[in-house]
Parts: structure tokens; C-alpha cells; sequence
């Protein structure tokens, strides 16, 4: 299954701390049983062969059935409690500022659970639930797939900040005027370069009007930027909070933008009956409930 997954022999072996050659002889094995290839070798890469697509299917069938069983019997007997595997994808925010608090207390009250985080973009997180490599997701709005079902978990706002050295610490900007201050953002395809961008198109500030000198990848890489720059930035409220607490960072109001963006929780349709999926959700919106 991880082989069909990563489509790579390598990557497979560096997940199970397991030679190449070994992963290799279980593959021979199975094609031997089923008198048939799995997998086309092309070079340095594979692919899963018609006969591979269908054990890869329906293995991942059985992982789901596998899943029911146990919460079921855990259902009628809360003393059964197996090893239990959960793969949680979130965009770079949540993985940073959000889960680490949560994760800790859901691993305190459900020691058989161990926990596979991926932090990637929305759309990187989307395309891995789909290809079955996650189990739930946690990702900005997004056109929605129908296969996937999306439910509401927090706001977070986006501000412009400056440093406290920066001679905009003390100004209320005009949006007339953005386009002629020094711009620090993030990388393209971030989420929260997507959402200050949407926001400033609706004020008729496109992307080509702006004075950008420096574009990094990451929130932290981008915050630790602005802190020893002048530059204006763009940077979640999540992750800012004991930078602004302590005045490291400053807010500039920028007069008639605000930047919201919504956080969803998505699952695989037909999956929603996750025991530990559905207990994370919960474990996590209580979370931010009482911290509110």
C-alpha cells in the first residue's frame, strides 16, 4: 500500500525503516501469488498496473472496513483500544499556531492513537485526502469538491504589521497609498498571499500595482523578515499574538480593508463515521471554544 501510495520504492522504505531490497522481495511476493504485475517500471519511477489500481482499491477498502470494525468493538467495550493510526493535513497556520496545543491534549486522553501531521498548502492538503494519504484536513475556503464534505472551524484574520523600528508604526495607511510602500509577502500559492490579494482586488489593487522587495516561503520565515526589517507585511493574526503582546510587531491600520478567511474541517465522503476523526473535530473545536 505505501509503494501504491508514494509510487516509489524508495520513499517506501525510508517510511518503514526498511531496506529497498526488502520492500522489493514483498512485492515479488504478491505478484508471484497473484501471477501478475503490480507495478510498470519505467527508469527511476513506477506506476500501479490495471491489476495494481484494483488491489490498491480495494486494500484501501479494507483499511476503511478495518477502521469500522474497531470502533465498533471499542463501541461495546471501551477496554479495546489498538494501535491506531491518524494522518492529520493542515495548511501552514493551523499545523503552526493551532494543532500543537490541541494535539498534545488529544494524545494525553487517547495514548493508542498515533499521529502523521502534513503541512502543506489548501490545495495540497485537498489532493491528499482525496489520494487517501490523509485521514481529515484542515484548510482554508476553497472551491469544494463533491466527494469531500466541509464543515466550519475558525476565522482567523490577516493584518498589516510592521516592525516596531519601521517609520509605519505609528500611521494609519490610505489604500491609496499601498502601492508605493515596500511590500515584504509570501510566496505564490500561499493561502494568505491569496486571501490579501482577493482582498485588495475588490478595492480595484491588483497584484502588478504593488511595491514588493521580497517574497519569502512561510509564515515564520516572513515574520522573522519583518522583525528585522522595515518593510510593510501581511501575516496571520494566529501567528502573531505574542509578537504584537510584546510590541515586536506592529498592526498598521489600513483604512477600509479588513482580510478574513474561514478554516474548514474536510473528510472523505463516506468516511464521516471516523471514531478518532470525529473525536479529533470535537477535541479541537472545544479547544478553541474555551480559548476564546
Amino acid at each position: 500500500m505505501e509503494v501504491a501510495r508514494l509510487l516509489s520504492f524508495t520513499a517506501a522504505s525510508q517510511t518503514f525503516f526498511l531496506s529497498q531490497s526488502a520492500i522489493s522481495k514483498h512485492i515479488k511476493s504478491l505478484e508471484h501469488f497473484y501471477k501478475t504485475g503490480l507495478f510498470e517500471r519505467h527508469g527511476t519511477s513506477i506506476s500501479l498496473t490495471p491489476a495494481g489500481h484494483i488491489l490498491y482499491g480495494k486494500l484501501l477498502e479494507a483499511t476503511q472496513l478495518q477502521h469500522e470494525l474497531h470502533q465498533s468493538m471499542h463501541d461495546l467495550n471501551n477496554e479495546f483500544l489498538p494501535l491506531t493510526k491518524l494522518a492529520i493535513g493542515a495548511s501552514t497556520t493551523i499545523s503552526l499556531y493551532v494543532l500543537p496545543p490541541v494535539l498534545s491534549a488529544y494524545l494525553n486522553q487517547y495514548p493508542s492513537i498515533q499521529i502523521n501531521t502534513l503541512n502543506r498548502n489548501s490545495a495540497v492538503i485537498q489532493k491528499a485526502l482525496l489520494d487517501h494519504d490523509i485521514d481529515v484536513g484542515i484548510v482554508e475556503s476553497l472551491s469544494q469538491i463533491n466527494t469531500l464534505t466541509y464543515s466550519p472551524f475558525l476565522t482567523d484574520e490577516v493584518v498589516a504589521v510592521c516592525s516596531a523600528s519601521s517609520p509605519l508604526r505609528s500611521k494609519t495607511v490610505q489604500l491609496a497609498d499601498l502601492p508605493g510602500i515596500p511590500l515584504a509577502l509570501r510566496e505564490n500559492g500561499s493561502g494568505t498571499l491569496a486571501a490579501v490579494e482577493a482582498a485588495l482586488q475588490e478595492h480595484e489593487i491588483r497584484p502588478a500595482h504593488l511595491h514588493v522587495r521580497i517574497r519569502l516561503g512561510g509564515t515564520e520565515a516572513l515574520k522573522n523578515f519583518v522583525l528585522a526589517d522595515t518593510c510593510l507585511s501581511f501575516l496571520p493574526r494566529l501567528a502573531i499574538r505574542h509578537e504584537l503582546a510584546r510590541q515586536a510587531l506592529v498592526e498598521v491600520p489600513i483604512k477600509g480593508l479588513t482580510i478574513r478567511r474561514a478554516f474548514h474541517f474536510i473528510q472523505r465522503k463516506g468516511t464521516e463515521n471516523n471514531q478518532w476523526v470525529n473525536e479529533f473535530i470535537r477535541a479541537t473545536r472545544r479547544y478553541y471554544s474555551s480559548t476564546e
